[in-house]
């Protein structure tokens, strides 16, 4: 974490709902780089009672109306993430947006053009990047022990049967259903660490009573080198298995979805807090490699504590020292050819 000494990014949310209150303000004022200062809350000003000195606007307009502002949260229903992030660029701020950053790589490029002319930065928030048991996925295959990778599994897995009470989720207007929601999770970490892939076959179904929206989705993603990446996810999956299974000519890893800020965050956890992040004992992964010998041994891997506080330090380090973002236009481009295919 940087030094306090520093000058404070002017930050304001669109929205204060799960995602704003969780995924964002958290981390917004208790990084020393940012100042929590604005919200846009056009019925019920909750924000308050958690900031008492937020300033909260009745429109979206009267936010971006502020000259001191510099960074603008689009935390919002995903059909008007680029109509938000355009308003917002054209007001002068920087913008980080959510998942999905746009519903089309048409949308996405004219977003990131415009920031460039500008002269503004353009943030996704992929915090999952910086999930624990992800961290772990990552550094067990950055390690090499498992050889050449041959066959991945993400599975990002719900049981959720009723139809969600938001209708912007359920309604089948762009943006909805579970490709949207989960999809980007699943395609952004295999991206970070596997690149473009080769070729995609996607099966895309719907299962719940009445439903519009997909709710069950597998990609299949080829690689070079006979690599082989599954994507999966279900609203309708009583009984989870691993979320991650990892097998190469050297060993094999697996690992339950473990990590555990989400539900920290419900719990009113901060994410400065020293349990942040921590997987609890018995959530270790397995991992089991091939000795010289050629027995194979398996061991328990503890993962280390993550949190989506990286995440603000990279915009924090982007827009005041222009620093690479580590989450790239072009890799935005090729998640969103994958969904839109």
């Amino acid at each position: 974490m940087l030094i306090p000494n520093i000058s404070p990014i002017p930050s304001g949310l669109l929205a204060y709902g799960m995602s704003g209150k969780l995924f964002h303000a958290p981390f917004l004022a208790q990084h020393p780089g940012f100042e929590l200062r604005s919200v846009v809350e056009r019925s019920q000003q909750r924000m308050a009672a958690d900031y008492p000195d937020i300033t909260s606007y009745a429109s979206i307009e009267a936010l971006l109306a502020d000259p001191t502002l510099e960074l603008v949260v689009v935390n919002t229903p995903n059909d008007t993430h680029h109509d938000l992030a355009r308003q917002a660029l054209l007001a002068g701020k920087h913008v980080l947006v959510e998942k999905p950053v746009a519903t089309s790589v048409a949308q996405w490029q004219e977003l990131c053009d415009l920031a460039r002319q500008q002269g503004r930065r353009l943030f996704a928030y992929q915090n999952r990047r910086w999930d624990t048991d992800f961290s772990a996925v990552r550094r067990v295959v950055e390690s090499g022990q498992l050889g050449q990778l041959i066959e991945v599994h993400f599975r990002f897995d719900r049981y959720r049967p009723v139809l969600h009470t938001k209708v912007f989720k359920e309604d089948g207007r762009p943006g909805s259903g579970l490709v949207y929601d989960l999809g980007p999770h699943l395609l952004d970490q295999v991206i970070s660490l596997f690149g473009r892939p080769l070729a995609v076959e996607k099966t895309i179904g719907s299962y719940r009573a009445g439903s519009q929206v997909p709710d069950f989705f597998n990609f299949h993603l080829r690689y070079p080198a006979g690599l082989n990446v599954w994507l999966t996810s279900s609203l309708l999956v009583a009984d989870p298995g691993p979320a991650f299974i990892l097998h190469g000519t050297q060993g094999s890893y697996r690992k339950e979805r473990t990590d555990p800020q989400e539900a920290q965050l419900l719990a009113g956890m901060k994410p400065l807090d020293p349990a942040y992040g921590r997987e609890q004992p018995g959530e270790e992964g397995r991992l089991t490699v091939a000795e010289p010998s050629g027995t194979l041994a398996t061991t328990l891997d503890t993962a280390a504590p993550a949190s989506y506080m990286g995440l603000f330090e990279a915009v924090y380090q982007a827009i005041r020292h222009g620093q690479p973002y580590p989450i790239k236009e072009e890799e935005l481009t090729w998640q969103l050819e994958i969904i839109g295919e």
